[in-house]
């Protein structure tokens, strides 16, 4: 007899970095593992992904790092089992014909993002590393919407915040229409996840969520091995994007799946140094909680061992 657990997604429609949970289902390793796995997407009318768990409508579901550690810091009882990628994928990305080569050279241009807390630290800081004053950028509110190359060229805005390299980047780049991208967390310095796997799991068997993850790692080792395959598969979850547009981007995003080949790892050094740096711009208060983020069954990198 099977299991049936809810896997919420952390984005409006599924795209290339879920595609190790789609290959392990139809690989049936959900299944020979006792899980009926239904994979959905957040209404996000209710909220995000981790309000969908909060609010008992999924079991589990994929969530970035910062979320999870400001719920935590509001009591709720919500813990990661492993990452999914073991870098950020956020960029800023402007048009060649902008003429901003640097991000200092946003000083009194108009930058469209989300301007969540998060966000608007983001920005400010890049601005300051490159010798520029964040006080002279224009922030336009885009909302949770990501600003294309074609809204660029429009006018909307000289430059946007978030779109992902392994992503939004590839549905509207053109080769006849160059552009110039900056990933935020080389510019950092910080190798946060931008992704991880977990939910409320006191509410779940530990045994049950040690075999997700496990079938989930298989998942996730084949995806990256046969990105074809992955292609493949994905392309029949969301028909209504380019095939090409799918394998370049599991091409791009399968390398951040792994940390020395190994699937899952959540690093200390990520955690700590993104804790630190979120505290640093008031968005976290107690920026060591992450340690208790983390299920006791969490798969984790030993750092130290591998130095």
């Amino acid at each position: 007899m099977s299991t049936r657990l809810t896997l919420a997604l952390e984005y409006f429609h599924p795209w290339p970095n879920a595609a190790g949970f789609y290959v392990a289902r139809e690989q049936g390793w959900y299944r020979d593992a006792g899980i009926e796995l239904e994979i959905r997407t957040v209404d996000p009318g209710i909220g995000d992904t981790l309000e969908h768990i909060v609010t008992g409508r999924a079991d589990l579901g994929v969530f970035p790092t910062n979320r999870l550690l400001v719920r935590r810091e509001l009591g709720q009882d919500l813990r990661a089992v492993a990452a999914i990628n073991q870098r950020g994928l956020e960029t800023v990305r402007t048009l060649q014909s902008s003429g901003i080569r640097s991000l200092a050279d946003l000083e009194g241009r108009r930058i469209a993002l989300n301007p969540t807390p998060r966000g608007v630290a983001i920005v400010r800081e890049l601005v300051a590393r490159a010798g520029g004053d964040p006080d002279r950028v224009e922030l336009v509110d885009a909302g949770a919407r990501e600003l294309t190359a074609d809204d660029l060229a429009a006018g909307h805005a000289d430059a946007t915040f978030g779109s992902y390299w392994s992503w939004d980047i590839l549905l509207s780049e053109r080769a006849d229409r160059p552009e110039r991208v900056w990933r935020v967390d080389d510019e950092l310095g910080i190798r946060y996840h931008s992704y991880l796997l977990g939910g409320a799991l006191d509410r779940l068997d530990a045994g049950l969520v040690a075999a997700f993850v496990d079938a989930t790692r298989r998942g996730f080792e084949r995806a990256g091995q046969q990105r074809d395959e992955a292609a493949e598969v994905f392309a029949a979850v969301t028909p209504y994007f380019p095939d090409d547009v799918i394998r370049r981007s599991i091409e791009l995003v399968a390398p951040t799946w792994f940390d020395g080949g190994q699937w899952g790892g959540i690093r200390s050094a990520a955690m700590g140094e993104y804790a630190d740096w979120l505290a640093s711009h008031g968005i976290l208060a107690r920026p060591d909680e992450w340690t208790r983020a983390l299920a006791p069954g969490a798969v984790r990198v030993d750092e130290e061992a591998a130095a």
